[in-house]
This record gives C-alpha cells, structure tokens and sequence, in this order.
C-alpha cells in the first residue's frame, strides 16, 4: 500500500509539473491585452492644421470647411464632446460672436448643447434651406451651354449632393448626358456607358478630337504658282519696265535713265512745274524765283518774256 500511494504521489507531482510547464507557455489570451485608449488632446487636433472659420464668406464655402473638420474626427475616432470644443476654438470673428450668442440662448433654455445641435444651428446660419432648394434646382436644370465637358462634369458633382431624390449610377449617367450639347449627345449616346466616370472621360475625349477636326477644317488650303497665299493673304505679282540694253565693243551693257518729268521729243528732260529743260529740285519757281529760262533774267517767266532770242521769232 505504501509503494502504491508513492507511485499515485509521484504521478500528480509530474502532472501539476506538466500543467505549470503548459500554463507558462501559452500567451495570454486577447481579451486578457489591454489597449490604452487614445488620448485626443488640442495639440494633436492642430497638428491636422485645420483652417479657422471667420463667417465671412458664402455657402459652398462654410460647407467646405464643416466638411473639412468632419474628416479630420471621423480619420481619427474623435469623440462627440471634443468636436464641439475644438470646433468652438476655430470659430473666430463673426462666426465667434454669433456661437457665443447662440450658446446663451440654449444655456437660457437648459438645451443640452451637442455636437448634433451645434451641426444643424451651424448650416441653418451658414447654409440655409434656401441655399440647399436652390442648389438643388440648378442641378435639375443643368446643362453643359457654353462650358467645356470638364467644367460641366465639375458643376455636376458639386450639385449632386444637393439632390434629395435617391438615386444610382444610371440614373446619373442618363442625367449627365441629357445635359451634353446635342453634337456630343449624339457621338456619347449611342455608346450605352452607365459609369459614371468612364462616361465623362469618354466625353472629354470625343470633344477634343472634335475640336481638333474643326481646327483642320478652318486652316485655308495653300496654292502654288506665282500668285500664291501666305498667312490667309493672297501676293501677286507687280509688273515690272523692262530695262534698256546698248550693245558696245565689249559686249552688252545696262544703262537705266532716270527721268523727273516728261520727255520731249528729243529725249530732254522737262519741269513739271514751269516746263524748263531741267529737274524739277532744280527750278527757280519752285524756289519762289522768277526767272526766264530763255532770256536768263528775273522778274518774269518764259511765257511772259517778250525779248527776241532768235532772229526772225519773238515770243
């Protein structure tokens, strides 16, 4: 009995050994981990740089910036109570004085402040319901008019948002091609695209080598031959004098002769202006001199001259 009881002894001995052994080398379960909560200071908010909101500008804008602060708590997990403060502390100038107004009148009347009731009194200064009915009007009558498919495409992603009707991508589709000028309406719609962005990219392509075909089209087709165009401008050609040529000894030489007035009929050059053979730079009248060309002397002109300069004539 006594070697049984030591041999029963020694088995629990080495088992509770085996279970020690066993128990130290497991890991410690995932419930047992702890993981600290993370701890949202104002620091780690500014270190996202977020932008102050003054009030001073219109409702896309205020609606850009509450959005803007929406991403940066939802990236990372900010609990309701410290998007109220830090919102509060980016709120300066006007937009300061209306949430300091604001927060006495639901102190007043013990409204519990919320992060829910500051978003609606928020939009309900900045961007009220009228703003948000208007906007979704010019979404149900936009069309592309005189933009291009990208400021198009643009405008009706803004203005989608707005609209309160649900709807999915096809509808979207149909609507944004609707909405296209009828020359690129009739190239897009025959295609059957329902995505969306393959539809706008389809768009823009088929508007640009349709503007690169007009652009072809217009350029004015280039003639050869004398008479030909050069930047849209026609250029002919002037007819020129044809030089005269005197045969000598030594073969054939170019002598121009250059007259100022008309020739007589010996070849003499003759003064447009009293008719003298000479140039007309060199006249006397034109210098306010009177002088006769046939006697030499001043004070009257050929026709008046009355002297006999050869026997038998008198003028």
């Amino acid at each position: 009995m006594s070697a049984e009881n030591a041999r029963v002894s020694s088995e629990n001995t080495q088992m509770e050994f085996m279970e020690l052994m066993t128990s130290a080398r497991t890991p410690p379960s995932v419930s047992s981990v702890v993981i600290p909560a993370q701890e949202w200071s104002l620091e780690s908010f500014l270190q996202h740089r977020p932008a102050r909101f003054t009030g001073k500008c219109n409702a896309d804008e205020a609606d850009h910036w509450f959005g803007d602060m929406e991403r940066i708590f939802e990236a990372k997990g900010c609990p309701d109570e410290k998007k109220l403060a830090y919102t509060q502390y980016l709120l300066t100038g006007e937009a300061g004085h209306w949430w300091n107004s604001m927060k006495m009148i639901l102190e007043r009347s013990e409204t519990p402040i919320t992060w829910e009731l500051f978003k609606t009194k928020f939009y309900t200064e900045y961007f009220p319901d009228s703003v948000r009915f208007a906007k979704e009007m010019e979404f149900l009558e936009l069309v592309q008019g005189s933009r291009s498919v990208s400021e198009y495409a643009n405008r009706f992603k803004h203005l989608l948002r707005f609209n309160t009707m649900a709807v999915d991508e096809e509808w979207q589709c149909r609507k944004f091609e609707n909405g296209l000028r009828n020359d690129i309406k009739l190239l897009v719609k025959g295609l059957r695209i329902r995505e969306f962005p393959t539809l706008v990219e389809m768009s823009r392509d088929l508007e640009k080598t349709k503007r690169e075909a007009e652009g072809q089209q217009s350029q004015p087709a280039r003639n050869g031959g004398l008479s030909g165009s050069r930047g849209g401008l026609s250029i002919k050609k002037t007819p020129y004098a044809r030089p005269s040529f005197s045969s000598g000894s030594k073969g054939t030489s170019y002598q121009p002769t250059v007259q100022s007035g008309p020739a007589g009929p010996s070849g003499t050059v003759r003064c447009y202006t009293c008719g003298g053979p000479h140039y007309r730079n060199n006249c006397l009248k034109g210098n306010n001199t009177r002088k006769c060309f046939k006697c030499g002397k001043e004070g009257h002109f050929a026709a008046e001259c009355i002297s006999i300069v050869e026997s038998g004539s008198q003028a």
